[in-house]
């Protein structure tokens, strides 16, 4: 069985429709990030097959504010809605950021938000046929990041960004130097945001530095982080705060120290880490 990597989807206009490429895969996950919009009535997440008006939905993630708050999940096949699945115990409040993971398993779509299981869906149509999916309503997306099954990737050996440091098979790159990267926001005279999965220490470390001063340390939150394995971060500039995304999954909330955003001009990768793409 082969497995396609597929490049995630960044702030999409809504409403919106992508392609799963090669369809869904018992394993896979696609995880959804972004923010229901104040006032909003309802929004929904359809796993399609097609993109044709009328196509079959085999799962839609529907919440809805009409006095209170609940989930809607169904089916829509045969030209009809089926019976619907309702859940009243909505983690999706109006104005508040979300991370939304699907994962498909033999029997139903497992559905996670912000981390904790919220509900299963089983199957009603076979998930092979879902090759689409659209987002519309009253929501803004951040991220759509598909992730394929544990296994289907080989491990590969960290190494230095760095010219002149060759791969080392199983080993850091800096002899003595236990493997860690960082990624910087950086303004003029400091660094905004500094992000360093530490994985000696099984922590990841944020922090700002003013010309030569660094703050303190945040270093709560777990350790999304593994070695050899494919990864995908996204930060979120938002109001208050960085918003951190690991492999559709908010990991960290770094409060801003530097207030002055627009003057954060670079974006800085360093250390034990091989880049496929970069989206900014």
């Amino acid at each position: 069985m082969s497995f396609n990597q597929q490049s995630p989807f960044y702030n999409p206009r809504i409403p919106f429709t992508g392609s799963i490429h090669g369809g869904l895969q018992e394993g896979q996950s696609i995880s959804i990030s972004g923010r229901v919009l104040p006032r909003a009535d309802r929004f929904h997440v359809n796993l399609q097959c097609g993109s044709r008006a009328g196509a079959d939905i085999a799962l839609h993630i529907n919440p809805r504010y009409e006095g209170q708050l609940y989930v809607v999940n169904n089916t829509f096949q045969y030209g009809s809605w089926g019976a619907e699945e309702r859940k009243y115990n909505s983690p999706f409040p109006a104005g508040s950021p979300f991370s939304l993971l699907i994962t498909v398993s033999r029997d139903s779509y497992q559905l996670n938000v912000n981390g904790i299981h919220f509900a299963d869906y089983r199957h009603r149509l076979p998930f092979q046929q879902v090759d689409t999916i659209s987002v519309a309503g009253k929501v803004e997306i951040s991220s759509i990041v598909f992730q394929n099954p544990v296994g289907a990737f080989p491990s590969y050996p960290a190494f230095s960004s760095q010219p002149g440091f060759p791969p080392q098979p199983g080993f850091p790159s800096h002899p003595g130097f236990p493997p860690q990267f960082h990624v910087n926001l950086s303004h003029q005279s400091g660094i905004a945001l500094h992000y360093n999965p530490r994985f000696n220490e099984s922590t990841v470390v944020r922090n700002s530095k003013t010309w030569d001063q660094w703050g303190p340390e945040e270093r709560g939150g777990g350790m999304p982080f593994q070695r050899g394995q494919p990864f995908t971060l996204t930060i979120c500039c938002e109001s208050h705060s960085f918003r951190l995304v690991v492999n559709g999954m908010q990991a960290h909330n770094y409060k801003h120290r530097f207030t002055q955003l627009q003057n954060i001009t670079t974006l800085e990768i360093e250390g034990d880490v091989s880049l496929t793409s970069v989206n900014v």
